[in-house]
């Protein structure tokens, strides 16, 4: 094994890195977005994907009009071209901001959305709860103000 400042390449050449370094690499690519900023891309029409699990949303609350899909359905849900996608995933082009609990597993699923042409999705510095502590809309989960829920 070779071994560098933050990676490790093992014997058949294969690079593993840290969850850290991997974060830190994925979000190059990424346009990250803050809580106003998405809440301006909704308004002109901007997907909100909150991945976050059933128990985080109950705790929490939701926001108004944001698409449910826990992470592990994600992909199925907003490909386009995917027989199991949900009805606003209508285009590779369409600006979807994937929203976890805290920032960081959007990241992965936001570049996760973009390998599959989606080249528009990015995720929201900070997540849900950048978003509650700006003080924008959040509502009760299952009072039926979400977009839709495929969990």
């Amino acid at each position: 094994m070779a071994v560098t400042d933050r990676a490790v390449t093992d014997q058949v050449g294969t690079e593993r890195v840290g969850i850290d370094e991997l974060l830190e690499r994925v979000r190059e690519d990424l346009d990250r977005i803050g809580p106003r900023e998405a809440a301006e891309a909704a308004a002109d029409g901007a997907l909100l994907v909150d991945i976050r699990y059933a128990a985080l949303r109950e705790r929490d609350g939701v926001i108004p009009g944001a698409l449910i899909v826990e992470r592990n359905e994600l992909e199925w849900r907003l490909d386009p071209q995917g027989s199991h996608r949900a009805p606003e995933a209508t285009s590779h082009d369409l600006r979807v901001v994937v929203i976890c609990n805290e920032g960081y597993a959007s990241s992965l699923a936001a570049v996760s959305l973009r390998q599959l042409g989606l080249h528009r999705a990015t995720d929201l510095v900070g997540g849900f709860q950048a978003w509650k502590a700006e003080g924008l809309p959040v509502v009760a989960a299952g009072d039926g103000a979400e977009a839709g829920d495929a969990a």
